[in-house]
């Protein structure tokens, strides 16, 4: 058998390894992308504020919120939602929420008792309740 074939042979055996090795590593779910871990998702908690911003971001909007609480002190808190595409097929847009409205938040809070959760749903001031989960495509 000549070098040139041999060559050729070698060459086609590297491309169709590297093709079942592609298929392979393409083929793994990644299950682990983001972790609710950090949330307690056996609680819901219900916080109201005023929004300070409204961060229609990927791979996770994020609301920020300022509450105030019985003696007065104002706390802000970060609310994690869900992805941009994902809340625009449910009716949302990065103007669901504007600078200064407020609105009541349904949460799952941050197991370590800081302020902050994974937002489950919120009603707005003219009593639309807008949430992350159901409904849409």
């Amino acid at each position: 058998m000549s070098k040139r074939r041999i060559g050729t042979i070698a060459a086609a055996m590297l491309l169709a390894a590297a093709g079942i090795i592609g298929i392979a590593g393409g083929g793994s779910p990644a299950n682990a992308h983001h972790s609710f871990s950090v949330f307690d998702m056996t609680t819901e908690q219900v916080v109201r504020g005023e929004i300070v911003a409204f961060e229609w971001t990927n791979p996770h909007t994020w609301t920020w919120m300022d509450v105030t609480s019985e003696d007065g002190s104002v706390t802000r808190w970060g609310l994690e939602g869900m992805s941009p595409n994902f809340l625009g097929r449910r009716g949302w847009s990065k103007n669901t929420f504007q600078p200064g409205d407020e609105i009541e938040a349904v949460i799952h809070p941050l197991k370590s008792g800081e302020p902050g959760g994974t937002l489950l749903r919120a009603t707005l001031e003219d009593g639309t309740v807008m949430t992350m989960f159901g409904g849409g495509a």
